[in-house]
């Protein structure tokens, strides 16, 4: 992937209420407006995630807002979303990092290009997401945005890794399978 997806619709050109809609081979189909999209029967689009690491190397979780469609309340990684069509995947990380935790990203690199997942919240909502995953170094403090995140906390990776074996339940689907993907050296 060249971190750049653009679906030909100039008139949503970096819009990010849109997300990009994927067929089976991850190949852009078209938008959809990214309200209507998280369902019971959510497309496949998409997304990235990203874990961000201060001077420390401790790595930032959050935390998901209550009001939250899928997944509120339950800890994540630092931050995801969806680049918008027509816009870099790292500057849709970048963005989106800036508007959830106030944060200005060094050091970004892709740590899993093929991360793809789909999972179903308690509610029935779907994600269904192809998500690279990516890795990120901050020397900023996080102000978090409340309608995104509900707190954060730094932790060490270790304590991260034995957090999430001990209590999968606690955290996203998406962390989980990230974590068991990066150990897997996928």
């Amino acid at each position: 992937m060249d971190g750049h997806l653009g679906t030909g619709t100039s008139a949503r050109e970096n819009d990010p209420d849109h997300v990009i809609l994927l067929d089976p081979e991850r190949r852009p189909i078209g938008t959809a407006l990214k309200s209507t999209v998280h369902t019971t029967q959510t497309p496949l689009h998409l997304a990235f995630s990203c874990h961000i690491m201060d001077a420390e190397g401790r790595v930032l979780l959050t935390r998901r807002s209550l009001d939250k469609k899928a997944w509120p309340g339950v800890w994540t990684n630092s931050v995801c979303g969806h680049p918008a069509p027509g816009e870099s995947m790292e500057d849709a990380v970048r963005r989106r990092t800036r508007y959830e935790l106030g944060l200005d990203l060094e050091e970004l690199s892709l740590a899993l290009p093929d991360f793809q997942y789909r999972a179903v919240d308690a509610s029935g909502i779907v994600e269904n997401e192809f998500c690279p995953v990516y890795t990120a170094r901050t020397t900023t403090t996080p102000v978090p945005r409340p309608s995104e995140v509900a707190e954060y906390q730094w932790a060490r990776p270790e304590d991260l890794e034995v957090a999430v074996s001990a209590t999968p339940w606690a955290f996203s689907p998406w962390i989980v399978l990230q974590l068991a993907a990066i150990r897997a050296g996928a």
